[in-house]
């Protein structure tokens, strides 16, 4: 019981470091705007991340996986962290959270 406390510790501090991290299109850190699909972390603290990006022309396509990578790597149990780039299912609108939606005004 106690590793799947820390599991969850651990994913809650990787989510906050993801919140830090902002599209620089849009005013919005990528976890709330739906670019994030997946947060794996085996028993070792290796980290996964399946992300997505608003499209596959994103200007920052190279630059965002390695902010990700190096910040979420930062997180003191973390042991490595590695970022997939996926497109299904493609990104679309839907995805921002509703906080996101408030704050962008699309509610």
């Amino acid at each position: 019981m106690e590793q799947k406390t820390n599991k969850i510790s651990l994913e809650n501090k990787i989510i906050n470091v993801l919140k830090t991290i902002y599209d620089p299109e849009i005013p919005v850190d990528i976890f709330e705007l739906g670019l994030i699909y997946e947060v794996k972390i085996d028993e070792n603290n290796k980290v996964d991340i399946d992300m997505t990006l608003t499209s596959p022309n994103c200007p920052v396509a190279e630059s965002m996986p390695k902010e990700v990578e190096d910040k979420v790597r930062d997180v003191y149990e973390v042991t490595t962290a590695k970022v997939h780039i996926v497109f299904d299912p493609p990104w679309d609108k839907n995805m921002i959270s509703e906080e996101a939606k408030l704050d962008l005004g699309m509610l």
